[in-house]
């Protein structure tokens, strides 16, 4: 694959000198960023990451500030989720729909005040959205994309490494809640998230110029940790069952049918309601499953491999790995009612040719 050209449009992050004198051997494109994809290999890296601690440039997840008299009555429009259940300290994921339930985003938000939030967006024009939704009804609102760099801090010795930096009050800061806290001269949202199963944090980094401060902080604490640079990582993330916008779950797919109906329980009239109400009510025609691909080990999943059954395509896969850990290639799929009971078996069309596949009970993780 040709080479990715950082631009003003491809833009680097606060991180990216940390990262590149880390070794960083591949990126990908995410919200017109940089995303780090690998260092040493995927499968060494999901095993580091299992056993000791990495720090992540996760600065991709751009934020949209949404500020303002009526900022909870934006935020109730664009979400199925009951925001106004949303304690002053937590985050909150707040599927994004258009009208038909279809996700556009599946944002984190982070409540910093009564009037203000902030959205922490996969990969996706989610600022515009919201803008044109603020426009059209009149709302008094200020939305923009802050000088927010998130900068994750994931695996087993999170915890360790993050006191050593932010103190031991970092241990009392509960699963998806956060504290700010003091870094040099100024402070930072710090909430226990981020895109593993193995535990951590992600650092809200106000103001680009303590990038490299807190990367360098955090490497000189935890080198008795085996602190490493590290990202997202495809094996650990499929195992753990964690969902990927744009490639396991798109606009074609509601919530409901992303195994995320828990998160539509608002009682306002939200975008998309009326669609997302019949799949609550009757059940969604095809949803996410746990799936292992039988065969040699898979490498990669560019594309969209569709799942078979007598020749009729019923599902499909978008992200699949081998496990070392499992000893089994891994995959996530979205499959149709008819066939996602566990124990399923159905064919599966990759680039690396037919293969049978099984539908799980549950994800490794």
């Amino acid at each position: 694959m040709a080479v990715i050209v950082p631009s003003r449009r491809v833009r680097k992050t606060p991180f990216s000198p940390g990262v590149e004198a880390a070794g960083v051997k591949g990126y990908t494109v995410y919200n017109h960023m940089l995303l780090p994809v690998v260092f040493e290999s995927v499968e060494a890296d999901a095993a580091h990451l299992k056993e000791h601690v990495q720090v992540w440039d996760v600065a991709v997840e751009r934020q949209v500030s949404i500020k303002g008299p009526d900022a909870l009555r934006l935020m109730k429009l664009i979400s199925p989720r009951d925001m106004d259940k949303m304690a002053p300290d937590q985050c909150y994921y707040v599927p994004t729909v258009d009208h038909n339930g279809g996700m556009l985003n599946d944002p984190v938000s982070i409540k910093l005040a009564e009037d203000h939030y902030w959205l922490s967006i996969a990969d996706g024009d989610a600022l515009q959205f919201a803008l044109g939704l603020a426009i059209a009804k009149g709302f008094n609102v200020e939305i923009d994309e802050p000088d927010v760099s998130p900068l994750a801090v994931q695996g087993p010795k999170a915890d360790d490494l993050m006191a050593r930096v932010f103190g031991d009050v970092v241990r009392d800061i509960r699963f998806f809640r956060y504290k700010r806290l003091t870094f040099q001269d100024t402070s930072f949202v710090v909430a226990r998230s981020g895109w593993s199963k193995q535990g951590g944090f992600e650092i809200y980094v106000e103001g680009s110029e303590y990038g490299m401060p807190l990367w360098d902080a955090l490497f000189a604490a935890g080198e008795d940790l085996n602190v490493r640079a590290g990202c997202p990582n495809n094996i650990e993330r499929i195992e753990s069952g964690l969902l990927s916008y744009g490639s396991d779950m798109r606009r074609e797919n509601t919530p409901v049918e992303c195994g995320l109906g828990k998160f539509c329980n608002s009682p306002e009239d939200y975008i998309g309601r009326a669609a997302i109400e019949v799949q609550l009510r009757d059940g969604p025609p095809r949803q996410i499953r746990a799936v292992a691909i039988s065969g040699d080990e898979i490498q990669s999943c560019t594309e969209g491999w569709p799942m078979l059954a007598g020749g009729k395509q019923v599902g499909l896969v978008a992200s699949a790995v081998w496990s070392p850990q499992f000893q089994t290639n891994v995959a996530i799929g979205m499959v149709d009612r008819s066939h996602w009971d566990a124990g399923t078996v159905t064919e599966i069309a990759t680039e690396h040719g037919m293969r049978s596949a099984t539908v799980q009970k549950s994800f490794w993780r």
